[in-house]
């Protein structure tokens, strides 16, 4: 094959910019993979990279998650590979298309127990849950966590990787939902800061990881415990919070910031594989999917820019 189908877009904006084009085939070079891809979800940063957010070089192919089967590339020709792409959508071309170039420090194994499907959603969300609470926060065992934004995508996959290491989960949202929290707040209804210390004997959660940020942000960080940390890797709004700065230095608190954006090939292919026995065990799952064909590319765009989905939108390139 000397063309594929890819999803492309040529300037900024809504989803309607993309368009379904024919594109060479591309061929790997030196310490490159060329991986015939089967599935790619969807994740609401590439909505925005779309929309200009990320100032991505034109034209692009988004999409930085998928799955598939490497089929050139010194050492991994044939193995199934899942995972994430440095820079995919942004400054080289990504995963929503029938086949992508990757470096091969970059790749990873794929679970054998997971579909395809389910493979290719796994990547930022997991990525970033593991990048905040695991390296960032460093989280112990015996500690609790309070996550934002505990339905989304994020939420989900931090809540699975904080009990895996032994933690207690405090899932935060502004609406009820399934969640595997041992406690959930309902930001609409209750005052998180006082839920957080009730549950915690007035102490304070040691690890706050925000998903969501802007007015989160504050309410997160009044419910630490002295010496407590917290981690920001996204925020709505303008991106500007405030909070008080005598307390934070009182309490002695700690605020990082994590963006999976900066990742290498390298360090994503090492969480990846961080990742595998988690899911291979069981304490990690994959989330829900809804399929798509690449045909219908736009539309799932659109589905995931509405943001009311609770399954994971993928396309399949195959």
């Amino acid at each position: 094959m000397t063309t594929m189908k890819s999803l492309r877009f040529e300037k900024y904006g809504p989803p309607s910019v993309l368009s379904v084009q024919d594109l060479p085939v591309p061929v790997p070079g030196p310490g490159e993979a060329l991986i015939e891809l089967h599935a790619s979800a969807i994740n609401p940063s590439d909505v925005k990279n779309v929309a200009g957010t990320f100032k991505a070089s034109l034209p692009r192919v988004p999409g930085r998650d998928y799955a598939g089967v490497v089929v050139a590339g010194e050492g991994w020709t044939g193995k199934n590979v899942w995972g994430s792409g440095a820079q995919f959508g942004v400054s080289r071309d990504g995963a929503h298309a029938q086949y992508v170039l990757a470096d091969t420090d970059g790749l990873s194994e794929k679970p054998s127990g997971l579909s395809m499907e389910e493979a290719a959603t796994v990547g930022v969300p997991y990525l970033a849950a593991w990048s905040a609470l695991v390296h960032a926060a460093e989280i112990r065992p015996g500690e609790t966590a309070l996550i934002t934004g505990a339905l989304g995508a994020v939420g989900r996959a931090a809540i699975q990787i904080a009990h895996w290491k032994n933690a207690k989960v405090i899932g935060v949202d502004i609406a009820d939902g399934a969640t595997e929290a041992d406690v959930f707040v309902n930001t609409k209804r209750s005052d998180l800061a006082a839920e957080a210390k009730s549950f915690t004997d007035g102490k304070g959660v040691d690890v706050a990881l925000d998903a969501v940020g802007g007015p989160m942000f504050e309410p997160s960080l009044r419910s630490l415990r002295q010496v407590g940390r917290q981690v920001a890797i996204t925020s709505i709004g303008n991106g500007r919070v405030e909070f008080s700065l005598v307390d934070f230095y009182h309490n002695l608190l700690r605020l990082i910031g994590v963006d999976t954006l900066k990742l290498t090939g390298p360090q994503i292919a090492a969480i990846m594989d961080d990742l595998r026995p988690g899911f291979e065990n069981g304490h990690l799952r994959p989330s829900p999917v809804q399929t798509w064909p690449l045909a219908q590319g736009v539309d799932a765009y659109a589905a995931v820019a509405k943001g009311t989905a609770s399954s994971k939108q993928v396309l399949l390139l195959r």
